[in-house]
């Protein structure tokens, strides 16, 4: 009844139709128990006691779907507490027993969700690839030879191998967003101090930021607003003042030239370009800017005076057990003992020098779209080189949190052998969460690449992220306006922005205008008739756009109401009926992109 890959709106779905809470943690348990890689969890929830957070949630809220996350299964990072699990950070001699839940555990449990179990990481959440831990490396969904990507590697993989609908990690140099990255899965990094990190296990307590994985944006975005808001008991936690983006015209800043860095992994090249051309057929703007003072900046986390604060979250354990540690993260900790507080200042004047600079980049841009991860490695190459190959995956993602940035990192397609998985993340200033969702989701949907190990799957609808009134009219388009058609500049030359690609409903007849340059097609309706509906494009435009697009229209087409295969309706092209008389009809090749491919 759930698909391979659990997302919330077909899990609602199931329990629509009768499906309950309980019903899902069985099949959780059974899949769980069948899973290939044992690297997964360092703690799974106890049956029973998985079986009865089900009872008790449909005893305080009977009706199904009647709390945000109504029975939602999802894993949590093993160093977040959660109350009746231990906590271990993946070092055995490190743990304890928390008594109550983190901040944002009891937030989501209160929500209706459900704990599945802790996850495995790289040991006090210090790496980028998921081989750190004495609990074993989890392997990517794809290739076992691979890495999972860290430090949150076990939840990602609960959630790509199908055992969660959705997962937190932790994020201080990037690892919500590269085990994303290697597993075909959304990352949201929301702002840091917009998510309280009361009963967190810290890393660099002053940027860590609480993420979540998930199998599409929307997804993720609901988890994080159950999670976040402002908690006095957190340092660090603040009170969101929401920054926003332009509606339309968005201005993407994009890597060029000597800051162009992937260790000679072509494939994951190629497809960061063509994430640039999809972003472009979005109606974004590509803004070539300096990655210079954000590399400088991300190197500060790891060869400068911010390694001190990994000592810092552990001092007094490490002073006792250090054997205890594993080795690469033992020297990176101990790596603190170089600084001094002579140190720890000029490395902020160093930061908020580089902060300086980036000023001049952001006046260039909106977001940022980076590659995730420039590369991978096999475990086995990662451990004979585990410093400096983990430091390639934070090439680009090391800067954010030092900055304060928002981030969502999305799946970007797979190698040219379709093996293994490559992402790219959307960056934006402080607190521009929700205004980065609608991007990211756009592009998630628009690549192609599936939900985890799902590669073919459809994102789900129902998930799709909404605008929300952004003063942009709805536009549906079925032939020389599609992506990539002769016409499609007069939709992303004023700043129109790919909605979804759907079908009209069934009763709808395409055919082939003669005498038309470039060649268009005539819509139209015939009560009745029983087809497949025809492949179509829903567009935005900015209001003054619509009105001049809409004027430049030429007879015999018009704009009119069309119903998609959905039951709704959008105002999109159609014809007047005499213009089709002894036309050529194509109406069953199903649209007019294959029209055109059919003539080639």
């Amino acid at each position: 009844m759930l698909p391979e890959i659990l997302d919330f709106s077909s899990i609602r779905d199931a329990y629509s139709k009768g499906f309950t809470p309980l019903d899902l943690v069985e099949e959780v348990i059974a899949r769980c128990n069948a899973s290939a890689d044992p690297a997964i969890f360092i703690t799974r929830t106890p049956e029973d006691q998985l079986r009865a957070a089900a009872q008790e949630l449909m005893a305080r809220a009977p009706e199904a779907n009647s709390l945000p996350l109504w029975g939602i299964p999802f894993a949590v990072k093993d160093n977040i507490d959660v109350a009746g699990l231990p906590v271990t950070a993946a070092c055995p001699a490190f743990k304890y027993h928390p008594d109550k839940d983190a901040t944002l555990i009891a937030r989501l449990k209160a929500a209706g969700a459900l704990v599945i179990g802790k996850t495995n990481l790289d040991q006090f959440a210090t790496g980028l690839n998921g081989t750190r831990s004495p609990y074993g490396a989890p392997r990517s969904v794809f290739d076992s030879a691979y890495v999972s990507g860290g430090s949150s590697s076990g939840s990602a993989i609960a959630v790509a191998s199908g055992l969660a609908a959705f997962s937190l990690g932790t994020d201080t140099a990037g690892s919500g967003r590269v085990p994303a990255a290697f597993n075909n899965l959304v990352g949201i990094k929301p702002t840091p101090g917009l998510v309280p990190n009361v009963g967190v296990v810290p890393a660099c307590r002053s940027v860590d930021v609480v993420t979540v994985f998930a199998a599409t944006v929307g997804d993720g975005i609901a988890a994080r607003k159950v999670m976040e808001g402002y908690d006095a008991a957190d340092p660090f936690s603040c009170v969101a003042v929401p920054v926003k983006l332009p509606s339309s015209g968005l201005r993407i800043g994009v890597l060029e030239g000597a800051e162009r860095e992937f260790y000679g992994n072509a494939a994951y090249e190629a497809l960061y370009d063509a994430a640039i051309e999809r972003a472009k057929s979005l109606g974004a703007t590509i803004v070539p800017f300096d990655y210079a003072p954000f590399r400088q900046a991300a190197e500060l986390l790891y060869n400068g005076p911010w390694v001190a604060e990994r000592l810092a979250a552990v001092k007094d354990f490490i002073a006792t057990n250090a054997d205890d540690f594993d080795p690469a993260v033992r020297t990176i900790i101990e790596g603190a003992k170089a600084y001094d507080a002579v140190g720890a200042f000029e490395g902020k004047y160093k930061l908020e020098a580089l902060r300086q600079l980036t000023k001049a980049e952001w006046e260039k841009v909106d977001m940022l779209m980076l590659p995730t991860s420039p590369t991978t490695y096999t475990v086995e190459a990662m451990m004979a080189d585990p410093i400096v190959k983990n430091g390639h995956f934070g090439r680009y993602t090391n800067f954010a949190n030092l900055f304060g940035y928002a981030a969502i990192a999305i799946p970007a397609g797979f190698d040219t052998e379709g093996h293994l998985p490559a992402g790219v993340t959307l960056i934006g200033p402080g607190f521009s969460d929700e205004a980065l969702a609608p991007f990211a989701d756009a592009m998630h949907r628009s690549l192609g690449a599936g939900m985890g190990k799902a590669k073919e799957a459809a994102i789900p609808e129902a998930s799709r992220v909404a605008d929300g009134d952004d003063g942009m009219i709805s536009i549906m388009v079925v032939g020389a306006h599609l992506t990539g058609m002769p016409l499609n500049h007069e939709l992303t030359g004023p700043g129109g922005r790919l909605v979804k690609t759907c079908r009209t409903a069934g009763d709808y007849r395409l055919f082939v205008l003669p005498n038309t340059t470039p060649p268009k097609p005539g819509l139209i309706r015939e009560p009745g008739l029983a087809g497949k509906g025809l492949e179509v494009e829903v567009w935005k435009l900015p209001p003054s756009a619509f009105g001049n697009f809409v004027n430049n229209i030429p007879a015999p087409l018009g704009i009119g109401k069309v119903t998609l295969d959905d039951g709704s309706q959008v105002s999109g092209f159609l014809c007047e009926p005499y213009a089709v008389e002894g036309a050529l009809e194509v109406t069953a090749l199903g649209g007019w992109r294959a029209y055109i491919a059919s003539r080639q």
